[in-house]
């Protein structure tokens, strides 16, 4: 049993990973797309933290509009780090949650809407009893327009919350 980090570590303490990266289907179990670029035309990426990766990942892929999803980890100092490595607390990783949409069928608005709505981003480094760094709430952005969607999301429900 791995001891419950709190914290995050520098890049010096990190675990030094592995140059080799998993490997895994192309193709999405459920929706039979692929999991990751190039996307065809009109389809639109996002990639949330928002505690374990399972429940999220599921709760975007029954969205309407969302062409894909796919787990992973996001923001770390380690290379490559397996699943094992990221509970240590010592790679800096989030457990998230990469969602490409149609932007014909649905919006990034909509995807920061169940970001939001599908956790407690007030818990910190846990959601439930899922306690440790990788269980942090993020949102990761692929453009300044989706920079200051998430911006202004979270102005709205901090309001929301503090009200």
């Amino acid at each position: 049993m791995f001891e419950k980090k709190l914290s995050l570590p520098t890049a010096e303490q990190a675990l030094p990973g592995r140059e080799t990266a998993m490997m895994v289907s192309d193709q999405h179990a459920v929706l039979n797309n692929p999991i990751k670029p190039p996307l065809p035309q009109g389809v639109q990426q996002a990639l949330f933290g928002m505690g374990c990766f399972w429940g999220a990942e599921k709760l975007f892929w029954q969205q309407a509009g969302v062409w894909s999803t796919a787990v992973g980890y996001s923001g770390g100092f380690t290379p490559n780090a397996t699943y094992r490595e990221v509970c240590t607390g010592q790679t800096g990783h989030n457990e998230v949650v990469w969602v490409a949409f149609d932007s014909a069928l649905t919006s990034y608005e909509q995807m920061l809407k169940v970001f939001w709505e599908g956790h407690n981003p007030t818990q910190l480094m846990r959601q439930g009893n899922d306690v440790g760094t990788q269980y942090r709430s993020g949102i990761y952005t692929f453009s300044d327009e989706q920079q200051q969607a998430a911006q202004a999301s979270k102005m709205s429900y901090e309001k929301a919350l503090s009200d």
